[in-house]
């Protein structure tokens, strides 16, 4: 069984940073891609980055220039550093995985709880 446990959300003032953590436990033969998607009210699930195994970053266009994800294969934990927020930023942010859970197994994307983030004076 694979867990991804999220941490590092809150509520910010605009212009304020925040540093989100996902780390994957459980029966993991390897980890892919790993990223980030956000769901504001109303809206539809939005990708923000994304990280390959091999440190290959995309971004939406909305986040470029003032979000960075990273990741830590030793520890199977991957951050969204969010720097100059706006109020636009707010959502619940949901971290995945795409990984393999034995060496002959699919790929598969197991995803985290959630976290939310707001930022709001």
């Amino acid at each position: 069984q694979v867990q991804l446990v999220e941490s590092g959300g809150g509520l910010v003032q605009p212009g304020g940073s925040l540093r989100l953590s996902c780390a994957a436990s459980g029966s993991i033969f390897s980890i892919n891609d790993m990223g980030w998607y956000r769901q504001a009210p109303g809206k539809q699930r939005e990708l923000v980055a994304t990280i390959s195994s091999g440190g290959t970053t995309n971004y939406v266009d909305s986040v470029k220039g003032r979000f960075t994800i990273s990741r830590d294969n030793a520890k199977n934990t991957v951050y969204l550093q969010m720097n100059s927020l706006k109020p636009e930023d707010t959502a619940v942010y949901y971290c995945y995985c795409k990984l393999r859970v034995g060496r002959s197994s699919n790929l598969n994307n197991y995803w985290g709880q959630g976290t939310q983030v707001t930022v709001s004076s």
